[in-house]
């Protein structure tokens, strides 16, 4: 009888464990089932925690087709680190090792010159909140593997960029989101506790928080419980940063992420929850709409303020947030570069929409191309546009990416079909008529190629592979830059509403436009014509529209897509 009672007491606890957990919003739930079965990533898993505990929801798999995600599956959380490196600041703040206003010239070698403007230095705190005006990656990295890009980058070679760089603009006056500026201060730590950034990051905040499975440095548990990154439906690399660690070196569990989360909020205690807290406070709102504290991004959202902040590598997309307001946190990990940040915006924000999602065009393109030749690959897209239309997506970067690798593999027909495709469906865009360019000149067909190269040109003058490539098939084409009127320019100035909480910003300095979205970096706008611009820093132009002599909205052409914005009044 005891047994059967014990028995019995068993099964009631676990039903009350059951009905207990709290479920999924069914929108959620229904969007990361058809982003598995529509091949965007092959597992997607998604925490929440708040003051009953965490709660763990797992979807897919860690490799296609292969054993199922758990919380206890390791990521790549790329860009996530920088909150803890921000911790880690924060931490020698309040403990008074450090300043957030010390130079950070103080804590390099001598051999080492940081770039300065107007007598003015770079702080510790302007490396950890995108002000340093340091570009998002340094010009000398030049990876041997690209699909590695950071493994081989060396601290001399960041030395050495650092020493010979010139500032574009006064240091703390706009936000820039740099990867070199917080992999530096992630080494000016280690270089200041004459530690690694990893035995740092242990010591301080995954080993106090129990996180046993964050680390940079897989151990043999967590290649066991590795999910494999995936880009395009291709197994890709993990990704090494033994110079700029502190930018998105990190791999980690959501069972771990929703402890760092939680001990964020103060729900799990800490003897560096203050340090958390001070990595919290907004410094500038100078990210285009979006504050910013050391390391996190803080938006508006409709229950509180989301403090929040994303990630990517190779084969990874990674979302962790809260709402002090609500008291809730949201982390959610794909094995995949097709992101999935909606879904932990959307937790926190319901007011926060959810994308649409859609089959993967390519993936039957692709299919259809390796089974029975290029030909098949043309007829599958002519039949997916004629009778599905609607269903399924076509991107043009992913496009753009499987032609390459079609053409590095010697399969150059193949490349055409792709880049034949892309060349159709975004008759915009510069970058895929240079990219078709580059694969009719490889198969000998020098005419075509040239005809693209110009085409690419004149979407894009500030193209400068195709003036190098029409240049080396003995075409000249010099590209004629039109001169604005200020009083034009000054027109364009405003903000332009691309979506709910999400802007672009136009300034202009003498007959110089600039643009800055939402929570991104400044970019430059080169005139191709009195109202129609172009960006040199993607594939990307940008058309004022104007109503009887007013300018009421500008479109942004990119990726294929036609982004309208309506002009904001002031």
């Amino acid at each position: 009888m005891k047994i059967l009672n014990a028995f019995f007491l068993l099964l009631l606890s676990v039903s009350i464990l059951a009905a207990q957990k709290k479920q999924l919003p069914d929108d959620v739930v229904a969007s990361i089932r058809e982003r598995i079965e529509n091949g965007h990533s092959p597992g997607i898993v998604v925490g929440i925690i708040d003051k009953d505990g965490p709660q763990y929801y797992a979807f897919g798999a860690k490799t296609a087709g292969g054993e199922p995600v758990d919380e206890h599956s390791i990521y790549e959380i790329g860009s996530i680190s920088k909150t803890f490196t921000a911790t880690l600041l924060a931490q020698n703040i309040l403990n008074g090792k450090m300043k957030a206003d010390d130079p950070a010239q103080q804590y390099l070698p001598k051999s080492v010159t940081m770039p300065m403007r107007n007598g003015r230095q770079i702080t510790l705190g302007e490396l950890s909140d995108h002000t340093s005006g340091l570009p998002r990656l340094p010009a000398n990295l030049n990876p041997a593997d690209p699909s590695n890009p950071y493994a081989d980058y060396t601290v001399e070679q960041m030395y050495a960029f650092l020493s010979g760089y010139e500032l574009p603009r006064d240091i703390g006056s706009q936000y820039e989101y740099s990867n070199l500026a917080q992999g530096l201060l992630g080494h000016i730590l280690a270089l200041q506790a004459g530690k690694s950034y990893e035995e740092l990051l242990i010591e301080n905040i995954a080993g106090p928080l129990g996180m046993d499975e964050t680390k940079i440095t897989f151990d043999e548990q967590m290649k066991k419980n590795l999910a494999m990154g995936y880009s395009q439906g291709m197994q890709v690399p993990n990704w090494d940063f033994p110079t700029l660690a502190g930018a998105g070196a990190i791999r980690s569990s959501l069972h771990d992420m929703l402890r760092y989360i939680g001990a964020n909020m103060g729900l799990i205690k800490s003897d560096f929850y203050p340090a958390m807290q001070l990595a919290h406070t907004m410094r500038h709102d100078k990210a285009g709409g979006i504050r910013v504290g050391l390391g996190w991004h803080i938006s508006k959202g409709s229950d509180g303020d989301v403090i929040w902040h994303n990630g990517g590598t190779g084969g990874y997309r990674t979302f962790a947030g809260f709402v002090r307001e609500t008291g809730e946190g949201v982390v959610v990990l794909t094995n995949s570069t097709k992101g999935a940040d909606d879904i932990g915006f959307h937790l926190l924000n319901p007011e926060a929409n959810l994308i649409k999602v859609k089959k993967s065009a390519l993936a039957v393109i692709r299919k259809a191309i390796d089974a029975e030749g290029p030909d098949a690959g043309l007829n599958a897209w002519a039949t997916l546009k004629n009778e599905h239309a609607g269903d399924y997506e076509l991107n043009e970067d992913e496009m753009n990416t499987q032609g390459y690798i079609y053409l590095n593999e010697g399969n150059t027909k193949a490349a055409l079909a792709v880049f034949r495709i892309n060349a159709e469906e975004y008759p915009n865009s510069s970058n895929v008529f240079d990219s078709y360019g580059e694969a009719l000149m490889k198969d000998g067909q020098k005419d075509e190629a040239v005809v693209n190269y110009k085409k690419s040109l004149e979407l894009n003058p500030g193209n400068d592979n195709a003036v190098k490539m029409l240049e080396k098939m003995g075409v000249t084409n010099a590209v004629d830059i039109p001169e604005v009127a200020e009083e034009v320019l000054e027109s364009y100035v405003g903000t332009y509403n691309l979506a709910p909480g999400f802007d672009i910003e136009i300034t202009r300095e003498g007959t110089q436009l600039f643009g800055q979205a939402t929570g991104q970096g400044r970019f430059e706008l080169f005139p191709k014509s009195e109202t129609e611009f172009y960006l040199k820093v993607v594939a990307a132009q940008v058309v004022f529209n104007a109503k009887d002599g007013q300018v009421e909205s500008l479109t942004l052409f990119q990726g294929g897509q036609e982004l309208p914005a309506k002009k904001m009044e002031k």
